[in-house]
């Protein structure tokens, strides 16, 4: 299967309180983050990669993140067998697709250096 790589922090991760330490993860997902990656999972190799995932404590405190976001959003007798299927690289693995809240698509046109001055992620649009 093809590689979907997904950032963490605004495109999972809500990151409302903003940067904290890379092993600190005071917010709750996006919503409809975790139904996604269910479905993601069906269909690609999903790579969760961050900013978070190389520095220390980073890694498995996005692992347990969504573990214990998984336990507590998904239904008791639902199946949680999906979280062991996403990989966490410690390198930005060559993937088919990115998500990313901080990212452009490059369209082989050069953006003007003003936009990219003015640039602001979803969450703060």
């Amino acid at each position: 299967m093809s590689i979907l790589c997904l950032d963490f922090d605004g495109v999972i991760h809500s990151y409302a309180s903003g940067w904290k330490g890379a092993d600190i993860i005071p917010d709750g997902p996006v919503p409809g983050a975790l139904m996604f990656l269910q479905e993601a999972l069906q269909h690609f190799d999903v790579a969760i990669f961050s900013s978070r995932s190389h520095q220390p404590g980073g890694l498995k405190a996005m692992q347990t993140w969504l573990a214990n976001w998984a336990l507590s959003e998904m239904a008791v007798d639902e199946d949680l067998a999906w979280i062991d299927k996403i990989q966490w690289p410690l390198e930005k693995p060559a993937a088919f697709v990115t998500l990313d809240d901080r990212a452009l698509t490059f369209d082989g046109t050069w953006p003007a250096i003003a936009a990219l001055k003015e640039f602001k992620p979803w969450n703060k649009r």
